[in-house]
């Protein structure tokens, strides 16, 4: 059957952590890219199950469904981040929605992921509404995957929005391929 050296102590370790933790504890703001080409500014007060409670210096606590949230970072980060996102027009024209149910969501097998982020070998995410995410992958949950963008630039991205991930040779790791072509046994991490 075979196994991935170091992928389960990592979901051990990193599985449940959430980066809407690390935002409420923050105190800061973030910016949030949401469907429907929303962008807000806003400070996690409560992380609950499905929703975040979120409150900004222009509107009192409102409450927001995590299958509304792309990406997010640091607001502070705003300004160097934005360049650097990219969108596809084509998947752009698509005018895709948010995927609610799970099992219709384009999925990425953690043995996908763990080999990339140890290899450090740089990724392309295009999210349902054609953002393009280029970095490195830094972490991952069940839920978010991290990535570092050019000059060490945070910004995590949640699972539910993905649309397609390839790495730099076009090759796609999305789960409908790899269950074929199994890219994760070509890993020097692989054993037999």
């Amino acid at each position: 059957m075979g196994s991935i050296t170091g992928l389960q102590e990592y979901l051990n370790q990193n599985y449940s952590a959430s980066v809407f933790d690390e935002a409420s504890k923050s105190g800061e703001p973030w910016e949030f890219h949401l469907h429907g080409h929303q962008i807000i500014h806003a400070e996690i007060s409560n992380n609950l199950t499905y929703d975040l409670k979120i409150r900004s210096r222009e509107t009192e606590e409102t409450v927001l469904s995590k299958t509304d949230v792309k990406f997010l970072y640091p607001l502070a980060l705003s300004e160097k981040v934005r360049p650097l996102l990219k969108a596809d027009k084509k998947v752009s024209k698509l005018s895709l929605e948010p995927i609610i149910a799970p099992s219709q969501r384009y999925h990425i097998k953690n043995k996908s992921l763990f080999p990339l982020m140890k290899e450090r070998q740089v990724v392309f995410f295009t999210l349902l509404e054609g953002e393009i995410i280029k970095g490195l992958i830094t972490g991952f949950s069940r839920y978010e995957i991290t990535c570092s963008l050019k000059g060490g630039l945070p910004v995590t991205l949640m699972r539910h929005a993905v649309y397609e991930f390839r790495n730099k040779k076009g090759r796609s790791f999305l789960k409908s391929f790899q269950e074929r072509h199994k890219d994760w046994k070509k890993s020097s991490l692989y054993v037999p």
